[in-house]
């Protein structure tokens, strides 16, 4: 047995390379690479894969550790963000992966390992449906915990923002995100071809949703993650239990889980703030752009619903400690929220053309399951504003609905 069978065929879990050449690369890189790290090439196996054409491998050490492998080929996907950004994530003190070794030619790189669970993951353990994009989730008191632990290194990646390091989050492309929803939700997806008035409506829309996301707060721009949700967030060192009540929350700020009743229940489930480090993922698209965004991807997830109230107050929560820290945040809250939702909607309908995208072209129709999700976003925000009223109509008609709306502002 040769040393590309030995990798490629670990009893950990088998890797499946679709082109024996980068096959035969990867194995070569790792060979030179396992001594100088002193990692067990046996132990290869796959940790995850996501949207792009990445994929991540786990491989242990032999002092008993392990490391994460990222396999992007060049020819579909640039490390060079990446690497950039996880410097910028280190010199801000956060915990994201520190690149250990990278062979830029072939698109191989050794980072260290923040985990195996994802704050999502661990939220999941406690809640009914957490895929089932109907149900609207019931946060507990240490998921309460885990997202001030999310706001807090949040506000410290905006806190190390400067202008000039990573692309502008620009009109030209926030135009090309919201093209996506057109052009493959619309189109591709639900084959609805827009009538020149249509159109019109659409452009006007998206006018609307461009205007705020680039003028509200006085432009304040900021480092953005870009997809700062539960599912890129690791749990590296889990909540501990605590047999008292001195580190909740204020009050009126938890929930319990249903069937929790009583102090005690309450004492026994939640977490210590302090003892949980969230690490940061999937940061390669970082931008320089809206204040508002990185918020909005966290409390309107791509993957679970949240209450409304449990939204606000970790957005107050976030706007204040911002507010405190020093950022351009503004003095009414009410104005931010408004931007928020805005920022979200713009985010919504992106995602709506990525997924569809995903499915038609890149053959992972597993996303598009969650488009219902979106759609509720869309309508939710929509609804509450007159000047989207007209677009509120083009998106019922586009799914199929009748137009029903109560304007609140």
């Amino acid at each position: 047995m040769n040393d590309l069978t030995k990798i490629l065929d670990s009893p950990a879990s088998p890797i499946v390379w679709a082109d024996p050449v980068r096959a035969q690369a990867f194995a070569g890189w790792l060979a030179n690479t396992a001594p100088v790290h002193a990692l067990d090439a046996a132990s290869l196996r796959l940790a995850s894969a996501d949207a792009s054409f990445r994929r991540y491998f786990r491989i242990d050490t032999a002092a008993g550790g392990s490391y994460i492998i990222m396999d992007a080929p060049p020819d579909k996907e640039d490390c060079h963000a990446f690497a950039k950004v996880a410097g910028l994530m280190a010199a801000a003190d956060l915990p994201a992966p520190r690149v250990l070794a990278w062979d830029e030619a072939s698109g191989f790189m050794l980072l260290s390992d923040l985990g195996t669970q994802t704050m999502m993951e661990v939220i999941a353990t406690g809640l009914t449906s957490p895929a089932n994009v109907s149900a609207i989730a019931q946060p507990s008191a240490a998921d309460h915990a885990l997202y001030l632990q999310a706001v807090d290194a949040l506000v410290r990646w905006q806190m190390s923002s400067r202008p000039g390091v990573l692309p502008p989050y620009d009109d030209a492309l926030l135009s090309r995100e919201l093209a996506l929803f057109p052009d493959w939700y619309a189109l591709q997806h639900r084959g609805f071809v827009l009538t020149s008035t249509q159109q019109a409506v659409l452009d006007d829309a998206f006018k609307l949703i461009k205007a705020s996301n680039l003028q509200s707060l006085g432009g304040a721009q900021v480092f953005v993650h870009r997809d700062y949700m539960a599912r890129n967030l690791m749990v590296s060192v889990a909540p501990t239990l605590v047999a008292s009540s001195t580190s909740l929350p204020p009050e009126g700020a938890l929930r319990l889980r249903p069937g929790k009743a009583g102090s005690a229940a309450l004492a026994g489930e939640i977490g210590d703030i302090h003892s949980a480090s969230l690490g940061i993922l999937d940061f390669q698209d970082a931008v320089y752009g809206p204040i508002t965004y990185d918020i909005a991807s966290l409390m309107r997830d791509a993957f679970l619903t949240w209450e409304e109230d449990f939204v606000l107050d970790i957005t107050i929560r976030y706007w204040q400690q911002a507010r405190k820290a020093g950022l351009p945040m503004g003095d009414d809250f009410g104005e931010f929220y408004r931007a928020v939702e805005w920022m979200g909607l713009q985010r919504h309908l992106k995602i709506l053309g990525i997924f569809a995208r995903l499915t038609l072209r890149d053959g992972k129709p597993r996303y598009l399951a969650d488009t219902p999700r979106f759609i509720k976003y869309v309508r939710a925000t929509a609804a509450r504003y007159r000047s989207l009223g007209p677009f509120m109509v083009l998106l019922d008609a586009i799914e199929g609905n009748e137009t029903r709306v109560g304007y609140t502002f």
